[in-house]
This record gives structure tokens, sequence and C-alpha cells, in this order.
């Protein structure tokens, strides 16, 4: 079994960016800068064959580079209890229509559709086990965060192996987009 997703890998000097917000919250676990990454779909666990019919449904659409831009930071919650902490994606009609069409593609061959609305982010911590006041505190410190934009010009099958500390996310197919 493979466990996939399809996302926008990010380029290096946002990274950098982004992990010189880790820090300042005590009991936080951050995710590694080579873990950042923008998720078009979540797929799961799927079997040798369906990545096979996967990376052709990938492989045949077609949409144009567009600017991705992130600002702000906020949360996820679960139950009223903050869960993580991410930073924000400017939505634009190229990101749209991109994610439009990686889930058009996934259903066409099968697979059910994502239940959760697109919510385009890219997660820098997990914060369950911090408390709440801290996590306010330190949105209310970056909520003015900007990366300056960039260029997307295609997006990535990935591979994810669960590990001890954290996940290792493995960029298994790129898709240009002309």
């Amino acid at each position: 079994m493979l466990r996939l997703f399809v996302a926008l890998a990010l380029p290096a000097a946002i990274k950098t960016d982004l992990a010189l917000l880790a820090g300042g919250i005590p009991g936080a676990r951050w995710l590694p800068p080579e873990n950042y990454h923008l998720t078009l779909r979540f797929i799961g666990e799927v079997e040798p064959w369906q990545a096979e019919e996967i990376d052709h449904a990938l492989a045949m659409i077609r949409a144009r580079p567009f600017a991705l831009s992130l600002r702000g930071v906020d949360t996820f919650e679960k139950g009223g209890r903050f869960t993580a902490l991410w930073v924000g994606v400017e939505k634009t009609d190229g990101l749209a229509f991109l994610q439009a069409k990686v889930e058009a593609a996934l259903q066409r061959i099968g697979l059910p559709p994502e239940r959760k609305r697109f919510a385009p982010h890219v997660s820098l911590a997990r914060v369950e086990r911090v408390a709440p006041d801290k996590v306010i505190s330190y949105v209310q410190a970056h909520n003015l965060f900007r990366a300056p934009p960039v260029q997307v010009e295609h997006f990535t099958l990935f591979s994810s192996r669960l590990g001890k500390e954290a996940a290792s996310y493995v960029p298994e197919v790129d898709y240009d987009l002309v």
C-alpha cells in the first residue's frame, strides 16, 4: 500500500521564510521545513495499481502557471481546542482551477469525493498540547506575515511515510503547468 497526496511543493526561499516563524510556543510540534507544502488533495492509502491510475489521471490535467502568495497565520480547531497552526494562502483563480481539476480527475477514476472544503494553507505546527493563550498570542504576533509571491509551474504527487517524529514526504511525480 502507498499513502499518497497531491500538493504544491514550495521553493527553498519560501521554506526559509516559513522556518523563521517556527518557535516561541512551548509544547508545539513544529514541522520540519522539508515537509512544508500546500495540499491540493489528500488521497490516502492505495494499491500500486491505483497509484498508476492516479498518475495517468493527473498527467492529463491542463492548467496554466500562476502566482502563489502566502500571508497570515491562523489555527485549526477541533472540539473547541487548537490542533494546528498554519500560514494562509491567498485564494486565486489559478489555484482554485488547479485544485478543481485535480479533484475532478481523481473522482473520474473512482476515488470518493473530498469531504472537506478546500482551505489552502501550509501547516507549521501541531499545537494540541499547548496552552490556548500561547497559541492566541503567537497568532496575534505573526498574523501580518507575508511572503513574496512565487510562480507555481508544476504540482506534485507525493508519497508519505509515517515516522516517529514526523512523516517523510517523497515527491514521486511532478506535473508541469503550461
